[in-house]
C-alpha cells in the first residue's frame, strides 16, 4: 500500500483527536492486515470511491479510549457504548476521512464518501469492501488503543 494514501489519513486521524478532543494519540507500528477482527471495541467504517481509486477506512476504539473522547468532545461521559457513543464514532470517522479526501484530492485522487458504519460489541468484524491488502496502524492513550485501518485497490 502506498504511503500517498496512508499518511493523509494518519495526519487526519491526529488532527481530529487534537483538535476535537485535545487527546493526543502515540503512533505505534503499521502491519498489514489478513483477517477481520476488529482490535477495539467499537468501529467506524467509510467507504470511498472514484474514478482512479476505490478503499474503505475503519478507526476501532477501546471502550475507555472512546468513552474518554465523548467527555471531552461534549462534556459528558456514559457508561456504555450507547447510541450517543456510536453517532459520535460515525462523525469521527467521517471527519477523518473528510480531512484525507481533501488533502489526496490536491494530488489528483477525488473519490466520493458513503454514509459511515458504526459496529460494537467483543471480537466484532470489519468487513472491507475492496479487493486490496488492508493495513492497520496502532495508536495508544492511556486511556486505550485506537487502530486504524485502511484497504484500497492501488
Amino acid at each position: 500500500m502506498n504511503a500517498e494514501f496512508i499518511n493523509p489519513f494518519i495526519a487526519a486521524l491526529l488532527n481530529v483527536m487534537k483538535t476535537m478532543a485535545q487527546i493526543q494519540l502515540v503512533p505505534g507500528k503499521p502491519k498489514k492486515k489478513s483477517d477481520n477482527q476488529a482490535r477495539g471495541d467499537i468501529s467506524g467504517l467509510i467507504g470511498m470511491v472514484g474514478e482512479n481509486i476505490q478503499g474503505s477506512m475503519s478507526i476501532s476504539l477501546d471502550e475507555g479510549l472512546v468513552l474518554e473522547i465523548m467527555q471531552k468532545m461534549l462534556g459528558e461521559k456514559p457508561d456504555s457504548l450507547d447510541s450517543d457513543v456510536q453517532d459520535m464514532v460515525g462523525e469521527i470517522t467521517n471527519m477523518i476521512c473528510g480531512g484525507a479526501k481533501n488533502e489526496l484530492g490536491e494530488k489528483g485522487y477525488d473519490f466520493g464518501m458513503a454514509t459511515p458504519i458504526v459496529v460494537s460489541g467483543v471480537n466484532h468484524s470489519i468487513k472491507h469492501q475492496v479487493d486490496g491488502k488492508k493495513m492497520v496502524m496502532p495508536f495508544s492513550h492511556e486511556s486505550g488503543k485506537l487502530y486504524l485501518e485502511m484497504c484500497f485497490n492501488k
